[in-house]
């Protein structure tokens, strides 16, 4: 299962080469208040347009924590607020989910295989490397969970980080990237 997850991430990295400022890559942690479990993440942002992302991601939630599981999922996120340091943003997710200890939970149906569907919020910066808080909520499992990370945009390179090959935008004497 590593290594399809490597691969995955190969091809988009490879990809990304083709496209640059029109895709990122990051990592996140995550922490579910309900399970009170830690984990962590990867994604691949796709840039189709200034104020929507098309977000493939995994996570994974290690065994030492309640809950032992994967994630496999397909994220889109709509930019609601632009400004001129932070964007804010919606998100709805889709992801199937391999509950790797569900022989242990006192749930009554408790399975391997699921599918999630999740909503939320985020913020982030315009800069080249894009920190980003989520806050999400899990229908399936009635669930909130927590995410912070780093996003890196190809091409999007600046003396100061915040800079692009296409010129961006200026605000303030700052130019910023133009994908998302």
């Amino acid at each position: 299962m590593i290594k399809q997850l490597i691969f995955i991430f190969l091809i988009a990295f490879l990809s990304a080469t083709t496209k640059a400022q029109n895709i990122g890559v990051g990592a996140d942690a995550m922490y579910n208040f309900q399970t009170e479990s830690f984990g962590f993440g990867a994604r691949v942002n796709f840039f189709p347009n200034r104020g929507l992302s098309i977000v493939p991601q995994v996570a994974y939630y290690p065994g030492f924590n309640k809950i032992n599981e994967y994630y496999f999922g397909l994220g889109l996120e709509q930019k609601v607020i632009r400004g001129n340091t932070f964007n804010f943003y919606l998100l709805a997710h889709g992801a199937y989910n391999l509950w790797a200890n569900h022989e242990e939970s006192s749930l009554d149906g408790a399975q391997a295989s699921n599918w999630n569907a999740e909503v939320g919020a985020g913020i982030t910066t315009n800069r080249c490397l894009r920190p980003f808080l989520e806050y999400r909520y899990n229908f399936k499992f009635q669930e909130t969970h927590l995410r912070l990370g780093l996003l890196y945009i190809f091409g999007c390179n600046s003396s100061s980080g915040n800079g692009g090959k296409y010129g961006g935008r200026r605000k303030g004497g700052t130019t910023l990237c133009p994908a998302y």
